[in-house]
């Protein structure tokens, strides 16, 4: 089975908490209550997204957090990659640097193995943090709540 961890989909659940609340700063005690993530755990997700240009931070009594993108432009690949490191299947990939394999040289495997790690990150780069808090009866384009012209009659 392939899963991601805990933190991930915690970064998940705050990024979207913070893009509901469009532009504002949130500091973690704001985000940890509104999300029920804990506190500590918030933090550690702040020290991980800010580097990786996915959140920015600002200091003083004032300070906080915001989303360094619009939700539709920040992916799931980024913030996987941010909280994971590079999105594979196996560790003989592009970008991995701890590759405990002894055979990754002769292996016969490994180019179709890169096939396969680039079309889910490939599938996860086409997935927004905006898509991810679109309540799932709705469309991602939001479509159904647009007015739809009415059908001209035959004749």
């Amino acid at each position: 089975m392939i899963r991601l961890s805990k933190l991930t989909d915690y970064a998940i659940v705050v990024m979207s908490a913070m893009a509901n609340h469009g532009s504002a700063v949130h500091t973690v005690p704001q985000l940890a209550e509104r999300t029920g993530v804990p506190a500590p755990t918030v933090s550690k997700l702040m020290k991980a997204l800010v580097p990786a240009g996915l959140m920015t931070s600002q200091r003083g009594a004032t300070g906080g957090y915001t989303l360094a993108r619009e939700p539709g432009d920040i992916s799931i690949a980024a913030i996987i990659t941010a909280l994971e490191g590079p999105i594979a299947l196996t560790a003989c990939v592009e970008g991995a640097h701890d590759s405990q394999c002894g055979v990754e040289s002769l292996c016969p495997m490994r180019g179709g193995w890169e096939k396969v790690n680039r079309a889910i990150r490939t599938a996860l780069e086409e997935v927004t943090l905006s898509d991810m808090m679109t309540p799932p009866w709705l469309p991602s384009d939001h479509s159904a709540s647009k007015p739809q012209p009415a059908p001209h009659p035959a004749g």
